[in-house]
């Protein structure tokens, strides 16, 4: 089983951004996450090559790079692409999430004590997507 999920538009997509910024054989888009946003947790994202300790997913020619101090609260996400006009980009929907924030780009971890961010749905004006 793989440590993350991709769906088809995200392969389709991410293949293609990959392509399109001639990234080497070995960058993909890196996830992390870091404390910070408004509801404990931000998710941070870029194309990039690998560090070391880092876990690769490839699927086609999607290849996402989990930072290996993001690993735990990462696991059993799946990367999603969503071409709508006001928030196009990759999304990360994540089960481990007590709640995220309006916007997407932070959660609370069910495994944390809970925090003061912005309620579930509420928008931080912060924006994750690539």
């Amino acid at each position: 089983m793989d440590i993350i999920g991709i769906t088809e538009g995200a392969r389709r997509e991410l293949g293609a951004l990959l392509e399109s910024k001639a990234a080497s054989a070995t960058a993909g888009l890196r996830l992390g996450v870091s404390k910070g946003g408004c509801a404990g947790w931000q998710y941070e994202m870029k194309v990039a090559e690998p560090e070391s300790g880092d876990e690769i997913v490839e699927m086609g020619a999607a290849r996402v790079i989990i930072a290996a101090d993001s690993l735990d609260k990462l696991r059993g996400c799946e990367v999603d692409f969503s071409d709508d006009l006001t928030d196009a980009g990759f999304k990360i929907h994540n089960p481990k999430a007590r709640r995220s924030c309006g916007c997407g780009t932070s959660f609370e971890p069910e495994d944390e004590p809970e925090g003061s961010g912005a309620e579930d749905g509420e928008v931080c004006g912060g924006g994750g997507a690539v």
